[in-house]
């Protein structure tokens, strides 16, 4: 059952797009919140996703349009909503992800 609050929001489409764990594409973005060679963070319209990885970096950023696409070994990824720091988020889920 979708999330009531996902439901009532009128929001563009949002697509996340993984071809052979090493391309990532994302429409819906809001803003890069944070970034490194194993972590993103972003903004969407849905909620902060994090993206951990190997040797990640841009391949493409165009905010105007809300598109990020991201190259390099694709661990996981998960969402967020609104509360705590992007930082705390990606921390939060990850460390009980992996204990």
């Amino acid at each position: 059952m979708p999330d009531e609050r996902l439901r009532n929001k009128n929001y563009p489409q949002h697509e996340v797009i993984l071809r052979n764990r090493q391309n990532l594409e994302v429409t819906g973005v809001l803003n890069v919140e944070s970034f490194d060679a194993q972590e993103f963070v972003l903004k969407t319209q849905y909620g902060f996703l994090a993206i951990r990885g190997e040797n990640l970096h841009i391949k493409t950023l165009n905010l105007e349009n809300g598109i990020v696409a991201i190259e390099g070994l694709i661990f996981d990824m998960g969402y967020f909503d609104e509360g705590m720091s992007a930082g705390e988020k990606a921390k939060g889920f990850f460390s009980k992800l992996f204990r």
